[in-house]
């Protein structure tokens, strides 16, 4: 830029230096097309801490380009902070320039990394249309979408410290990458087809196939009926076409995944909308720059196979989120199934030659290329509950968006937290900010283990954390907590086990930015399994808390998990314990005949059980919720032996309970003489029981257990509340990724004069737990 007056000195020069995440956003054009609009004079650059700004020009000129960055930013940027400092310019400086970023950073990196964005309507039409230089390219970006986290080998977020380096630009993409009229003015991953990545096909025998149009020959396979291994932004999918049953069936029976519900795309929202109803806040959420799978209301069966999603209520929609998906969606025409590409229970495929080791026997074709992954990420998964976004997987589009610490800890010392067994992920605390970590899988698996080992050298260096601070669960057997342990003893740092239940009420309250001496809140901890503070096994639990401690207020009965662990996978174990507890053998022999899933359960060996129970062997006490779930799910026949996946019970009742329009419910009783206070299913397996004989419909018993639960824990919490001069209840655990029962609780709970902190952004299950063990660990170092 060219200041108009080249001999009038320059009024003020300042430093400005912007923080968040503002790499890789076109930040640094955003700037350069302020400046010359405003005639200032200086210089842009990213580096390890953000944006640095060098800017000489009227006052007034600096305080609108101040304005201008704080208040509207990029599209896919969020400014956490803008320090000003003053600054004398050059003499004889006139223009403004970009400049490169500083070969060597000092200090430490401190800046934010973008998450890969969907792309953009500008880059969709620009593939579409024939004489394009980009038609019909598969890695089309600009600044506005395209690959961030899922290519970024290293701070700043320059190419070079990118897989895209492996591409040199062409003149065309060079030209355009230095045009400040360009919307890829300074865009990191752009490519063409004379100079970046490359599509191919290749069969399961890693032969690469000699079509001259990879796209069209793969739409081809699809409408064949053939599974395609698609690589995509963070990974591989497996993909055919989700109208046709055969192909879905064979999808089933190689992957070995029987009944978990599979996730779609479809070319766009009119392709959703054609099988699911879809309100105006789940299209936003649809259509966003995150662009996750969505749980939405199944209305039209016709069109898809039911294999899709069995028993289930609710499809897991996506839109095309990369010009690869967007071209082979628009072609098809129709809706895929688009599930990750994985043996199950391992971590997503991102390698092309392991790819053909782990999926070959998945997949009839493969579709490469040859742009690399520097770090696999999952789907995210949402679901809009109470007018809000709730995500029950953080992964692509979400991660590794930094979140700011409530008041009260600024001063909070660096964190490391490990999270739990199941949907592992890691949470860092540095500089007034958490980051969670993307969706790792479940550490039981060895690879999936491994996978979270590298994600905690990859998030450390990647963020230049280094923590003063471990944190992991109580649980002695996690392989979290195992790793936290050994870790601790090697750095020599403290170690802060953090109870599995109120990380999960102190994810909530600090995502809802709940001040550290804002008082006391009452958790409502609704849960599968977690360690408990005295060595039993809890999860569904009332918990009178602040951030630094916990006393356990309230908790359902506790009756045995018969078998252990196997409890967690054949509900009908859970229908055993319940009915005995409630009844006594010989009234569960009395109720049997009327239950859809008793001659499930009088098949199996209840003698020995019964003594194993009686004996406490192999059949630890619990208090946990989702197991009631799991009996309540087995007493209606809608569980099988064995589950195939983690909640499988839980969903089908939802479900069947989602299809009632009953508003009745059923009553909990409730001992207050105890310390804890306990809710005993008693009375509510009683009126099931009885409804059972007089031949209620199915969908309204579930439906009365879902509101009769709701109603007994926030009652409950209600009084606890009152009691202690409680200032909000909280609700957090993995059951409330069930839509109904969280919808009942916000419902019972909206009339008790207190604020209502619910999981939203922080998923409620063990996918945000590690962001509760970090802030409580946070706040017992800052005690």
């Amino acid at each position: 830029m060219d200041r108009g007056d080249r001999d009038a000195p320059l009024a003020a020069g300042e430093c400005i230096r912007v923080r968040g995440l503002v790499q890789g956003v076109g930040f640094r054009p955003f700037v350069h097309a302020l400046a010359q609009r405003l005639q200032l004079a200086g210089s842009v650059h990213n580096d390890s801490e953000g944006v640095l700004i060098h800017a000489a020009g009227e006052a007034a000129a600096l305080e609108a380009l101040v304005a201008a960055i704080r208040d509207q930013p990029p599209t896919l940027a969020h400014v956490v902070a803008i320090e000003r400092a003053p600054w004398s310019a050059p003499p004889g400086l006139t223009t403004f320039a970009i400049t490169p970023s500083p070969a060597s950073a000092h200090g430490r990196h401190t800046a934010g990394v973008v998450p890969d964005a969907r792309i953009c309507d500008a880059c969709a039409a620009e593939i579409d249309t024939p004489g394009e230089r980009r038609h019909r390219y598969a890695f089309a970006s600009c600044t506005c979408c395209g690959p961030r986290f899922s290519i970024i080998d290293a701070i700043p977020y320059d190419r070079p410290n990118t897989t895209m380096r492996d591409f040199a630009l062409c003149a065309p993409c060079r030209s355009e990458y230095g045009s400040p009229a360009d919307r890829r003015f300074h865009a990191q991953p752009i490519a063409c087809p004379v100079c970046g990545p490359q599509l191919w096909l290749e069969n399961a025998g890693g032969a690469r196939g000699a079509a001259d149009d990879p796209l069209t020959a793969a739409v081809e396979a699809l409408r064949q009926g053939q599974i395609l291994a698609l690589k995509g932004l963070g990974g591989f999918h497996l993909a055919c076409d989700a109208g046709n049953a055969a192909a879905v069936e064979a999808l089933r029976t190689r992957k070995r995944r029987p009944a978990k519900p599979f996730a779609l795309m479809a070319p766009d929202l009119d392709g959703i909308q054609k099988f699911c109803r879809v309100d105006a806040r789940e299209a936003a959420l649809l259509l966003s720059p995150a662009a996750p799978i969505v749980l939405l209301a199944w209305h039209q069966r016709e069109g898809l196979a039911a294999a899709v999603a069995p028993n289930q209520a609710l499809l897991g929609f996506m839109l095309p989120t990369t010009p690869l998906h967007h071209l082979l969606l628009k072609e098809f025409g129709g809706a895929l199934v688009m599930t990750s590409g994985n043996v199950s229970g391992e971590p997503q495929v991102i390698d092309n030659a392991y790819a053909q080791r782990k999926l070959g026997g998945f997949a009839d074709l493969f579709v490469m290329h040859d742009r690399r992954i520097a770090r696999r990420l999952d789907d995210s998964v949402a679901r809009v509950i109470g007018s809000e976004t709730r995500l029950l997987r953080h992964a692509r589009g979400y991660a590794p968006a930094p979140r700011s610490l409530p008041p009260g800890f600024a001063a909070a010392k660096p964190v490391l937290a490990l999270g739990g067994e199941m949907k592992g992920a890691i949470c860092l605390l540095r500089d007034n900010e958490a980051l969670l970590s993307h969706h790792l899988g479940d550490l039981e698996e060895p690879l999936t283990y491994r996978e979270f080992v590298r994600a905690i050298d990859d998030y450390a260096q990647l963020f230049d954390h280094r923590p003063r601070l471990l944190a992991a669960d109580l649980h002695p057997a996690y392989r979290s907590s195992a790793f936290a342990e050994q870790a601790a003893a090697e750095r020599a740092l403290p170690l802060i086990r953090v109870q599995h239940h109120h990380a999960h009420i102190a994810a909530a309250m600090a995502e809802r930015g709940w001040p550290r001496d804002g008082g006391s809140i009452v958790g409502i901890a609704l849960d599968g399994i977690g360690y408990g503070a005295d060595g039993t096994v809890w999860g569904g639990e009332i918990l009178l808390c602040d951030y630094s401690d916990f006393t356990r207020m309230a908790r359902l009965r506790p009756v045995p998990l018969p078998g252990g662990a196997r409890a967690v996978t054949q509900p009908w174990r859970n229908l055993l314990a319940q009915l005995d507890a409630a009844f006594g053998p010989d009234g569960t022999a009395a109720y049997l005949p009327a239950v859809p899933g008793g001659a499930m359960l009088a098949a199996q060996q209840l003698n020995v059980l019964r003594q194993a129970m009686a004996r406490g062997l192999n059949a630890p006490l619990s208090s946990s919720c989702g197991r009631l779930f799991d009996a309540v799910a087995a007493a209606l026949g809608l569980s099988p032996a064995q589950l195939s996946f983690e909640g499988e019970a839980a969903m089908a009742l939802e479900a069947l309970a989602s299809a009632s329009a009953d508003t009745a419910r059923y009553s909990f009783g409730i001992d207050t003489s105890t310390t804890p206070w306990s809710i005993d299913p008693a009375p509510m397996w009683r009126a099931l029981l009885d409804d059972l004989r007089e031949g209620v419909p199915l969908a309204d018993i579930a439906a009365r257990f879902h509101f009769g639960l709701a109603e007994i824990f926030c009652d409950a919490a209600i009084k606890i509340a009152k009691a202690h001069d409680a200032q909000a209840i909280a609700l957090g655990g993995g059951v409330f990724q069930n839509g109904l029962l969280l919808q009942a609780c916000l419902n019972r709970l909206q009339d008790c004069a207190l604020p209502v902190l619910s999981p939203a952004q922080i998923p409620a299950n063990d996918g945000g737990l590690a962001y509760g063990q970090a802030i409580i660990a946070a706040a017992r170092a800052l005690v």
